[in-house]
C-alpha cells in the first residue's frame, strides 16, 4: 500500500470539487484542482490548492499534469449537470461526460495513478419506489443518468488494463453549504429545491413551484434523500482511503436513507417565512415518485457516521451561503 501524496480533483471549482478540496487541505494532502468553468466558479477554488485551467478532453494536457505532479489519485466529478440540458443537447453531454472521462482515464496509462473515485448518481439506477441497494441493475431513463453510468462503466473496464482501483459513488440529492460559509451552490439553473428555496429566503414575498403533487405518495409530492454537502465530501475521502488500504474497488450509495416529500421540505420553509406562496406546476420529465438510499452498504464498509443528517441543519446552512453570496 502506498501512501496517498498528491490528489488530482477534476471540476475541483465546482460545488461539491470545492468541499473535497477544503476538507483535503485541512488534512494536509497536496491537492491540484482542475476545472474549465463550464460548471465551476472562480470563488470556489480552494486558496492552498494548486489550480490548473484544463479541460478533462485535452487528454496529452492532463497526462502532463498527472506526470508532472505524480499524481496518486484521481477524484472525478468534472462533468455537465443539467438534467433538462442534456435531454437537449445530447452532444454536449456525450462529449465531456462520457468522452472527457474516457480521456481522462486514457491519461491515467503509464502514470503512478493508483485510486479513481468517481462521481456517479443514484439517477442510474432509473425508475424505483422507495430504497434501492448497490445491487440494483442501472437502468437509467434520462440522458445525464445515461451519460453517468457510461462513465462508471469506462472506469470499471479500464481499471485492471491501467491498474487502479476504483470507488463509484452514487450521489443522493446533494444540499447544504460548508460550516466555513465559504463554498456552497453557486449555480442557479439546476432546479434544486433546497437552492430554490434559499434564493428564496431573501425575497419578501417568497414563491416557490412544486413540480406534480399526484404521484403516489403520502402527500402526492416526490420524496427525495438529501445529503448534507459536507457529510458526502467526507465520503470521498473515506473512500479514497479505504480503496487505497484494502486494494479494493467500491461501489457506494451516499445518502441518509431517509425520504423527505418535497412538500415536507417546502413546509419547514413556510414556517420560517409565512408569506410563503405555493404553486403547484406540472411533473417534471423523468422524475420518480420515491427514492433514498439504503446506506447499509456504506456504513458496514466504511463505518460511516453523518454529521450534518439533520434537515434544519442543511436549510439553514443553505440559506446562511445564499445571504453571504447576495452581499
Amino acid at each position: 500500500m502506498n501512501k496517498i501524496r498528491n490528489i488530482l480533483v477534476t471540476g475541483g471549482a465546482g460545488y461539491i470539487g470545492s468541499h473535497i478540496a477544503e476538507i483535503l487541505i485541512q488534512k494536509k494532502t497536496n491537492v491540484f484542482i482542475l476545472d474549465n468553468f463550464a460548471t465551476g466558479f472562480k470563488r470556489l477554488i480552494i486558496k492552498k490548492a494548486v489550480f490548473i485551467k484544463c479541460d478533462i478532453k485535452n487528454s496529452s494536457r492532463v497526462k502532463e499534469i498527472i506526470l508532472k505532479y505524480n499524481i496518486d489519485s484521481i477524484i472525478h466529478l468534472a462533468a455537465h449537470l443539467n438534467v433538462s440540458e442534456a435531454e437537449k443537447n445530447k452532444k454536449k453531454y456525450n462529449s465531456n461526460n462520457i468522452l472527457g472521462t474516457l480521456k481522462l482515464i486514457e491519461a491515467c496509462k503509464n502514470s503512478n495513478v493508483k485510486n479513481i473515485i468517481f462521481s456517479s448518481t443514484c439517477a442510474v439506477y432509473g425508475s424505483v419506489n422507495g430504497s434501492v441497494n448497490e445491487k440494483k441493475k442501472p437502468n437509467p431513463q434520462g440522458y445525464y443518468a445515461f451519460t453517468k453510468y457510461k462513465g462508471e462503466q469506462i472506469i470499471r473496464k479500464y481499471a485492471k488494463k491501467y491498474n487502479y482501483r476504483y470507488a463509484i459513488l452514487r450521489y443522493f440529492n446533494v444540499a447544504g453549504a460548508s460550516e466555513s460559509n465559504k463554498i456552497g451552490e453557486i449555480q442557479r439553473s439546476y432546479g434544486h429545491l433546497i437552492k430554490n428555496l434559499a434564493i428564496q429566503s431573501l425575497k419578501k414575498q417568497p414563491k416557490i413551484f412544486i413540480y406534480g403533487n399526484n404521484y403516489g405518495t403520502k402527500d402526492g409530492t416526490c420524496v427525495r434523500d438529501y445529503v448534507h454537502v459536507s457529510d458526502l465530501a467526507d465520503v470521498h475521502i473515506k473512500s479514497l482511503n479505504y480503496i487505497n488500504l484494502k486494494s479494493k474497488s467500491l461501489v457506494l450509495n451516499c445518502g441518509y436513507g431517509k425520504g423527505y416529500s418535497v412538500l415536507q421540505i417546502v413546509n419547514i420553509f413556510k414556517r420560517m417565512k409565512k408569506k410563503l406562496i405555493i404553486e403547484y406546476t406540472k411533473r417534471r420529465p423523468g422524475d420518480v415518485a420515491k427514492v433514498y438510499a439504503d446506506t447499509r452498504k456504506i456504513k458496514k464498509i466504511l463505518k460511516w457516521k453523518p454529521k450534518h443528517n439533520n434537515l434544519n441543519k442543511i436549510l439553514k446552512s443553505a440559506f446562511k451561503w445564499e445571504k453571504s453570496l447576495s452581499k
